[in-house]
């Protein structure tokens, strides 16, 4: 049997899904809780690659859940606090690992984007975590 537009809950926004805007940046950063020796405890940078997603009901009007332009716009504060910087010397960033940059992320976009469902980061190709609230 085929539903029209107008009984069909697709068309009315009668669903959840999850969206997500890629940003990448540039920073350095050393671990100072590794063990002496450990490759991470020296001076380094990586290409970071973070994942922002929001999770909710579409707008039965817009058809989104949000507009990627507003992630964007709400994301560059952060993007310019973090690119081509050193991450030690951020307030919150002192021992910035994936797992603490991922939360610290969170903290500071989820007051301004209550569908935030995730913050996944990727530090190299193979390697990165998600954070998803406490």
């Amino acid at each position: 049997m085929h539903l029209s537009r107008q009984r069909s809950p697709f068309f009315r926004g009668q669903y959840t899904v999850e969206i997500f805007k890629e940003f990448t940046f540039e920073s350095a950063h050393l671990l100072p809780h590794v063990p002496e020796g450990h490759k991470c405890g020296r001076l380094h940078g990586h290409s970071f690659r973070v994942g922002i997603h929001l999770a909710g009901k579409v707008d039965p009007h817009t058809g989104w859940i949000r507009d990627f332009s507003e992630i964007k716009a709400i994301f560059k504060p952060l993007y310019e606090r973090l690119d081509h910087n050193y991450l030690n010397d951020i307030p919150g960033l002192e021992n910035p690992t994936s797992e603490n940059l991922a939360k610290w992320i969170w903290n500071e976009l989820k007051p301004l984007l209550p569908e935030l469902s995730a913050i996944r980061i990727h530090e190299t190709c193979t390697s990165g975590c998600e954070y998803r609230g406490d």
